[in-house]
C-alpha cells in the first residue's frame, strides 16, 4: 500500500499506521499458522471446557478489544450451543458481581493488545474471585505483558500470543484487533472456519491497492464531512462500533463518528444528521439480515447528498445497494459469515480513519501528542472488591 495521503510523507506521523494497516493479510496467514500449531497444546485445553453443557463464555477487553467480543458473540453462540456474552472489562472491573452473576463454570477470553491495561489484569482476578470455576483464554499481542506473563503458567490458562508485528506501535488497535479477532474464531469455530484467513487476505489487499483507496475512502472524504456513521447488523454492528472508534482516535475527536445498527438508527441515533454528514452502511451476507441492512441505505440515501451513503459488501452492488464508488467491494467473500466478513470490512474504515486525520494536519501514530488520551490507558484507580 503507498501512503494513503498520497503526498505526505511516512515521516510525518504516520509510518507507523500505515504499515500496520498494511501489514494485516499477511499478518492474518500467520495467525493461521499460528492457531493451527497451537492445536496440540489448545484443544485439549478447549474441548473438554466446550463439551460442558453448563459452560458460559465471556469475551471480555477493553475498547477496540471488546469490540473484538462484539463481533465474535453471535458467531461463536451459534457454533458452540453455549452462552456466549461479550462483557467489557471496563463494566466486569466495575460491577463484577453483576457482570459475573451467575456462579456457573466459565470460560474467560481475554483480548489485549499490550496486557498491561489495569483492567486487563484486573477482570481476570475478580472473575477468579467471584467464581467458583474459571478458565482463562488470554489471547494477546504481548509475549511480555502482565497479562501474559501472570497467565503463562497456570493450570486453568492458555496464553495464544498473536504474531510480534501485530503489537501495533502506532496510537489505533488496528492489526492487533483483526489478529486477535481471527485467532479466537479459528481457536473456538473450528474447522468451520479452514480456509478463510486467505479468503480475508485476498480480499484485503484489493482494498488497501493505493488506486482502489483513491476510489473509495477518496471520494467518500472529498466533501470534507463533519460527521461520519457507521451502521451494522449481527456482528457488523461491532464492526460499525470499532469502526467509528478508528475515526474518533485517529482524527482527535475531530470528526464526530456514531455507530448504530441498522434498526436500531431510526430510534433517535437519526438525528445526529445534517447536510455535513456521509455514511458507511456493512452489508450483512445474510439474505435475511441483509435487507435491513438495504432498507436503512435506501433511506439514507433520500436524506443525504449524493455520494454521501456507500455499502461494503461481499456482492458487487447494484440496486437499491449503490453502483460505482458508492458500492464498496469485498471481492471473493460472497458466502462468508458476517464475523469473518467483518475482518476485511474494518479496513475500509481504517482507511477513512487514517485519511481524515492526515487531512486535518495530525499524525495519525500520536493524535494526542499532549497525552490527554493514551495508547495504554493511564489514571486508573483499581479498587479492592472486599473493602
Amino acid at each position: 500500500m503507498t501512503t494513503p495521503s498520497g503526498t505526505l510523507s511516512l515521516d510525518d506521523g504516520a509510518a507507523h499506521t500505515v504499515r500496520e494497516i498494511a501489514q494485516q493479510p499477511a499478518l492474518w496467514r500467520e495467525v493461521d499458522r499460528i492457531v493451527s500449531a497451537s492445536r496440540d497444546s489448545l484443544d485439549p485445553f478447549l474441548r473438554p471446557l466446550v463439551a460442558r453443557g453448563d459452560l458460559r463464555v465471556v469475551l471480555t477487553g477493553a475498547g477496540t478489544s471488546a469490540f473484538a467480543g462484539q463481533v465474535l458473540q453471535p458467531a461463536l453462540a451459534r457454533r458452540l450451543g453455549r452462552r456466549v456474552d461479550a462483557v467489557a472489562t471496563t463494566d466486569l472491573v466495575a460491577d463484577p458481581r453483576g457482570c459475573l452473576a451467575e456462579d456457573v463454570p466459565t470460560l474467560l477470553v481475554s483480548f489485549a493488545r499490550s496486557g498491561d491495561s489495569p483492567e486487563s489484569v484486573a477482570a481476570t482476578a475478580l472473575a477468579d474471585q467471584v467464581l467458583s470455576e474459571v478458565h482463562h483464554l488470554v489471547i494477546t499481542c504481548n509475549e511480555q505483558g502482565r497479562l501474559a506473563r501472570e497467565h503463562a503458567e497456570l493450570p486453568k490458562s492458555h496464553v495464544l500470543l498473536m504474531p510480534p508485528g501485530s503489537n501495533d506501535r502506532g496510537f489505533a488497535m488496528t492489526s492487533s484487533f483483526t489478529c486477535m479477532t481471527l485467532a479466537a474464531l479459528l481457536a473456538l469455530g473450528g474447522s468451520a472456519y479452514d480456509g478463510v484467513a486467505e479468503r480475508l487476505a485476498r480480499a484485503a489487499e484489493s482494498i488497501t491497492d493505493s488506486s482502489a483507496v483513491d476510489r473509495t475512502v477518496g471520494a467518500l472524504l472529498e466533501s470534507a464531512p463533519e460527521r461520519i456513521v457507521f451502521l451494522g447488523s449481527g456482528p457488523l454492528k461491532g464492526l460499525a462500533e470499532e469502526s467509528a472508534l478508528k475515526v474518533l482516535e485517529l482524527t482527535g475527536g475531530t470528526l464526530m463518528a456514531v455507530a448504530e445498527s441498522s434498526l436500531g438508527f431510526r430510534h433517535g441515533p437519526k438525528a445526529v444528521l445534517n447536510d455535513r454528514s456521509v455514511a458507511v452502511v456493512y452489508m450483512s451476507n445474510d439474505p435475511y439480515t441483509r435487507k435491513y441492512d438495504q432498507d436503512i441505505y435506501a433511506e439514507l440515501r433520500g436524506n443525504l447528498p449524493a455520494g454521501s451513503v456507500v455499502t461494503v459488501s461481499a456482492d458487487s452492488g447494484a440496486g437499491t445497494e449503490g453502483t460505482g464508488t458508492d458500492a464498496w467491494p469485498l471481492p471473493g467473500l460472497d458466502g462468508v459469515e458476517d464475523v469473518a466478513l467483518a475482518l476485511s470490512a474494518v479496513v475500509y474504515a481504517q482507511l477513512i480513519a487514517l485519511r481524515a486525520s492526515l487531512a486535518r494536519c495530525l499524525r495519525p501514530d500520536n493524535p494526542f501528542p499532549s497525552g490527554e488520551v493514551n495508547r495504554v490507558v493511564q489514571g486508573v484507580t483499581l479498587h479492592s472488591l472486599h473493602n
